[in-house]
């Protein structure tokens, strides 16, 4: 038991080690929440409001309680804790009472012997609306005109900004476009606090100066629709009543300790007497941090006595989970003729939709990151997120930068444009780099390689040229596919580059910890480790890496990873790209502090210093303290990390069916340390996939407040017929803080492929395409008024 090796045997830190559960998923055995079943199990269903924004003025349930087969008909006034949940602030109701603020919002719980008897008890609750007209369009929230989305601010009385900054935050800008000038920007006008969720204002450098020396000023408007996490498995729970009065809850979710300290508050229950164990997830992406169902299905196992469960529809669940924020952004770059970037201003509006969710971090993480990864002395940034009568919108994988990426490479490829530069020319002159001070004045302090990055996706050869008529494949590999819907003749190609930057882990003066239990024993003649930790397996392998992890500290082969519960310890949430540095953390942590104790019982093999008995540690894992940021010029060492990644996108572009082909989607990152490279490759296409639904495919459109496709037939997402090769190539520059050096992979990669690919758009087709989704007639209609 000597020092740390720096990889254990097989299946330790750096192998490609397959997933437990693989198997099991690909053959279809593997047990999903929606999968759990008791015997004397009732199922709930949740009445949601049709009306995006309306008054309550009355609910008689009489018809639903006396239709056979129903146990429960709960509403407002059965709520045994707080009325109000939420992840940030406790804004949301269990139960709309007297007003309802977003289609889909729930107003009443059923729970029946039969779903179909829950669906027909739900129809039979009479609820007496009066419409309302609904807020809808964020501008228009952020300077006030219309009504309150929340009569009483649940953050409090907050103060507009300043003047200077809210309706004017830089001085009047030159303009190369009719979108180009002040009041093109989202926060044009004056700013009403009812209606504001957060304002973010980052100001480094002096940028009135450096606006009047640069020699090329480039602005624009860009805009981001509403993206969903689309996981294939739905929300669902089973509730199960204790004897000791509590409630056991099984649950898909990203952080079982924080549903639980939800579900206790409103359910009126001390905290241990609320069990969250985590069953099967289907997928998360972000969609899983705030409370779906879980409050419901515990208030009607406490209220019936018996398990509920409940598992929502998909048009269901595209009402019952947050979204990715619908961004309008202005990006002003201001360069010297060689391409030397002086000063970036941005103005960001994010519409946060009805409820408070995530909006103040995802704000403050797009704020952040919009001057990108480039050095900028000069920067001037403000971010707003504003409640609406939208759907609620919260954490999508990247959090806010994915808006603000879109929106700086966009600039970044118009700046190039202007200057008569090649795009990777112009980024490698201007690449963050280490030390480089970012907006809010702290010094990146890790590896930041990211002129490395472009130069390895520019040096790399370009896919062939599709095939030509008469040659074998040809339909395949042109717009409109296997349809042979076109034979070339308006075929363009395009080529476009894109690198994105993030913070990992929880930032700005956030506690970020973890915990993790380990126990060396001996079964079956062998040393077996097995671990305890509540960290969320939501798909990205951290069952497989703690067991990794194990191997290598410890130099066992048989690992157990035992299910998560809230009996273990905090190990915070599957998010920001942490769970592998900080749950790895503590299950390293353990693992040395078991040796330590092994080392005291003397010499020999492990099998004979385990005949005393087993041998266990606990340990938190935390990182360096982070700052907030201060409010007046959003100065701090808020992150405690950052992670780069770049693409390389290829596309052929019918200009005249405007439908697009993607040939191929490079994509080179920093990792620190592939910990599992064949997950870590997988995470990389996953997170691709998801950037070229934003590009080309995903939006969820709202009109008028109303959700108008909540389903897999409209909404739709990329298969693999849609996504193309994606070549990656990792780089492995240990961070200096991380356990084994390694770095958060899951979300960068999902930065930089959506501009990449609409830069390669614009490439093809000589189009500004301002906004993603890009939709064929966006590309058709623009192309015939050329």
């Amino acid at each position: 038991m000597g020092a740390p090796e720096a990889t254990g045997p097989d299946g330790g830190v750096g192998s490609d080690v397959p997933r437990p559960d693989g198997g099991l998923k690909v053959t279809g055995a593997f047990a999903y929440s929606s999968d759990l079943r008791r015997d004397d199990a009732v199922w709930g269903a949740t009445l949601r409001s049709p009306h995006p924004s309306a008054r309550v003025l009355g609910l008689n349930a009489s018809r639903a309680r006396a239709l056979p087969g129903v146990h429960a008909v709960l509403t407002h006034e059965d709520v045994p804790g707080l009325p109000r949940y939420g992840m940030k602030v406790a804004d949301q109701p269990v139960l709309a009472s007297d007003r309802v603020r977003y289609q889909g919002e729930p107003v009443a719980l059923v729970a029946a012997d039969h779903p179909e008897t829950a669906r027909r008890a739900l129809a039979l609750i009479d609820v007496r609306y009066v419409e309302l007209p609904p807020v809808t369009d964020p501008e228009a929230a952020l300077r006030g005109e219309g009504p309150l989305v929340h009569e009483t601010h649940p953050l409090g009385a907050p103060t507009a900004p300043p003047a200077a900054s809210a309706a004017s935050a830089d001085p009047a800008s030159p303009a190369d476009g009719p979108a180009d000038g002040p009041a093109g920007g989202p926060a044009a006008g004056r700013v009403a606090p009812g209606n504001l969720v957060r304002h973010v204002r980052i100001r480094h450098g002096d940028v009135a100066r450096a606006r009047a020396a640069a020699d090329v000023v480039v602005a624009g408007v860009y805009e981001t629709g509403m993206q969903d996490q689309a996981f294939l498995g739905p929300e669902s729970v089973l509730a199960v009543p204790a004897e000791d009065g509590g409630v056991e809850a099984y649950v898909s979710s990203q952080w079982i300790h924080d549903d639980q300290r939800q579900m206790a508050a409103s359910l009126g229950l001390p905290v241990e007497k609320v069990r969250v164990r985590l069953s099967g997830v289907g997928g998360a992406f972000g969609g899983r941090e705030d409370v779906s169902c879980q409050i419901h299905a515990a208030m009607l196992a406490l209220h019936t006595g018996r398990p509920v469960r409940m598992s929502y529809g998909r048009p269901e669940s595209f009402l019952g989970h947050v979204h990715r924020h619908p961004s309008r952004m202005r990006i002003e770059h201001g360069a010297t003729h060689d391409g030397r970037l002086l000063y970036m201003t941005a103005r960001l509006l994010l519409d946060g939709g009805a409820y408070t969710s995530t909006s103040p971090v995802v704000t403050a993480n797009a704020s952040y990151f919009a001057a990108g990864a480039y050095e900028v002395p000069n920067v001037a940034i403000d971010g707003f997120a504003v409640y609406t009568n939208n759907p609620p919108c919260g954490a999508m994988r990247g959090f806010g930068a994915v808006q603000s990426c879109f929106g700086v490479e966009s600039g970044m490829d118009r700046l190039a444009g202007r200057l008569g530069m090649h795009p990777v020319e112009l980024r490698e002159r201007n690449a963050m780099r280490t030390g480089t001070v970012l907006p809010t004045g702290q010094p990146v302090d890790g590896p930041a390689p990211v002129a490395e990055l472009l130069r390895r996706l520019r040096d790399r050869p370009l896919p062939p040229p599709a095939a030509q008529d008469g040659q074998p494949g040809a339909s395949l590999t042109r717009p409109g596919g296997l349809n042979n819907t076109t034979h070339g003749e308006g075929v363009r190609r395009g080529v476009g580059y894109a690198v994105g930057v993030k913070a990992i882990g929880f930032s700005g003066g956030v506690d970020d910890r973890s915990t993790a239990h380990v126990r060396l024993l001996v079964a079956g003649g062998e040393p077996v480790a097995e671990i305890r930790s509540a960290a969320a397996e939501c798909g990205q392998g951290i069952v497989t890496v703690q067991a990794q992890i194990a191997r290598t500290e410890l130099g066992v082969e048989r690992v157990v990873v035992l299910p998560a519960d809230t009996t273990a310890g905090d190990a915070g949430s599957s998010s920001a790209s942490r769970l592998t540095w900080m749950s790895g953390g503590a299950v390293r942590g353990a693992c040395r502090a078991v040796r330590e104790r092994l080392r005291a019982r003397g010499g020999g093999t492990l099998v004979e210093l385990l005949a005393e008995g087993p041998v266990e540690a606990e340990f938190t894992y935390a990182h360096r303290r982070t700052e907030p940021v201060d409010p007046e010029r959003g100065q701090g060492a808020a992150h405690i990390a950052f992670a780069f990644a770049a693409h390389r996108a290829v596309v052929d572009v019918d200009v005249e069916l405007g439908l697009v082909k993607v040939v191929e989607l490079a994509c080179a990152q920093d990792v620190g340390r592939a910990m599992n490279p064949v997950a870590v490759h997988g995470q990389i296409e996953g997170g691709t996939a998801q950037g070229l639904g934003l590009a080309l495919l995903e939006e969820l459109r709202v009109e008028g407040g109303r959700v108008r496709n909540g389903s897999f037939t409209d909404y739709l997402i990329p298969t693999i017929a849609d996504m193309p090769p994606v070549p990656t190539e990792l780089l492995e520059l240990p961070h200096p803080d991380s356990p084994y050096g390694l770095n958060g992979v899951g979300e960068p990669p999902t930065l930089s492929s959506t501009p990449a690919l609409a830069n390669a758009l614009r490439d093809a087709t000589g189009l500004r395409l301002p906004r993603v989704p890009v939709r064929p007639e966006e590309i058709t209609d623009a192309a015939e008024g050329r």
